[in-house]
């Protein structure tokens, strides 16, 4: 993946404490103030992290740091906090996209974004649960850096373009062409697939018995015939190495994997991940697993299973 956000100069945000009595520097406000507007954007600072990185733990890591150059930066001329903060949040995300990136070049089997919670509770709360799809997030693993940056501030949360080029050090032509480039980008690789809806609880649950079951008609009835199944085991679990295609490999996959001895002791709990209708086994009340699946019609045309244990962090709030 090219890597030209690595192109101009990256101004560094200040990290100098103001001092109060300072000419042109106003006092600091009270810590418990700046925690407080720093919160209010937490949310949409973490989605826009999570958004670049496709990691949890690193997208949280991204609003940490961004927390401490909040509070200890000159914020003598910050007009508009929140646009301050998206800023320092996209800067970061940046630098820790490319050295993602060359850990991706080595990652064992598929590689898909972390599995993300996105009920209410959750502990990595997001702005909305549509803006971090896996489908979108898939995709968006195909962009330049520079791209990804782009495509998730101006098509995912409408920033101004001016806005953007200021984030990224950049002339607003140059910002505008990139985003024409990423966005055709994505619309030519974005699968199509329907919304999963109530009516699809159902099939699902259907689905995962015939798996569990060795119902090999059951299996195959759920699937569209261009199913892919994508296991990410990371080379630290058992999983399939490359994406299975095809109603048949992929029915027969499922069920001699759910048959596996190691399966029987897990407890399986509905949830909603990424937005999606999804499955998380647990042991002993531990995420191990998770399931997340993408319909067109009532078909399933693509499985997602979860098992790489370093990847399961935005899971941790799941409850038998």
């Amino acid at each position: 993946m090219p890597d030209d956000v690595a192109a101009g100069p990256r101004p560094e945000v200040a990290e100098h404490p103001e001092q109060p009595g300072r000419p042109g520097h106003p006092e600091r406000p009270d810590l418990a103030g700046l925690a407080e507007l720093f919160e209010a954007n937490r949310r949409l600072l973490f989605t826009v992290a999570y958004e670049m990185l496709g990691a949890a733990a690193d997208a949280e890591d991204v609003v940490q740091e961004a927390w401490l150059r909040w509070s200890a930066a000159d914020r003598s001329d910050v007009v508009e906090p929140r646009a301050y903060l998206v800023r320092i949040a996209t800067r970061l995300a940046l630098n820790r996209l490319r050295a993602l990136q060359r850990a991706r070049e080595t990652y064992v089997g598929p590689w898909l974004p972390d599995p993300l919670l996105t009920t209410p509770d959750a502990a990595h709360p997001v702005e909305r649960a549509e803006e971090v799809s896996l489908a979108l997030l898939v995709v968006l693993e195909t962009l330049s850096p520079l791209e990804r940056a782009v495509f998730v501030l101006r098509e995912v949360f409408d920033l101004p373009y001016q806005e953007i080029a200021e984030a990224l050090d950049r002339d607003v032509p140059a910002v505008r062409q990139t985003a024409h480039r990423a966005r055709e980008h994505v619309r030519v690789r974005r699968p199509r697939y329907t919304p999963a809806g109530p009516q699809h609880a159902e099939a699902t649950e259907r689905f995962l018995t015939a798996c569990f079951t060795g119902d090999l008609a059951g299996v195959l009835a759920a699937l569209a015939p261009e199913v892919e199944l994508v296991t990410d085991g990371g080379g630290v679990v058992r999983a399939a190495r490359r994406i299975i295609r095809g109603a048949d490999k992929v029915s027969r996959a499922l069920i001699a994997f759910a048959g596996d001895s190691s399966m029987a002791a897990l407890e399986r709990v509905p949830a909603e991940i990424n937005g999606a209708l999804g499955t998380i086994a647990l042991l002993d009340g531990v995420p191990t697993m998770a399931t997340a699946a993408e319909f067109d019609g009532d078909r399933l045309v693509r499985i997602m299973v979860f098992r790489n244990p370093t990847r399961l962090a935005g899971l941790d709030r799941v409850r038998p």
